[in-house]
C-alpha cells in the first residue's frame, strides 16, 4: 500500500523543475516553475506557451494569475536520441 501524499508534497517536488501548465481556455505554458502562492498564482522561467500542440510564444519570466490554472503536470522527461 503506498503512502498517502497531499497536493503540497507534488508542488514541493516540483518546484525548479519543468512544469506544463494548462489554463481553462485550453492554452499550455511550459518551463520551470519558480514559485508558486496560496493562491496557486504561479511564476515561471523559460515559459513556451502552446495553443493546440504548437509552440505560440517564448518568454524569459512568466506570471499567471491562480484562478486561470486548470492544473500543474509534471512534464515527462525527454528521452536522448
Amino acid at each position: 500500500m503506498s503512502a498517502k501524499r497531499a497536493p503540497s508534497d507534488f508542488i514541493k517536488q516540483v518546484l525548479g523543475r519543468p512544469v506544463i501548465v494548462k489554463l481553462n481556455n485550453g492554452t499550455d505554458y511550459r518551463g520551470i516553475l519558480a514559485c508558486l502562492d496560496g493562491y496557486m498564482n504561479i511564476a515561471m522561467e523559460q515559459t513556451e506557451e502552446w495553443v493546440d500542440g504548437q509552440v505560440k510564444n517564448k518568454y524569459g519570466d512568466t506570471f499567471i494569475r491562480g484562478n486561470n490554472v486548470l492544473y500543474i503536470s509534471a512534464q515527462p522527461k525527454q528521452r536522448r536520441a
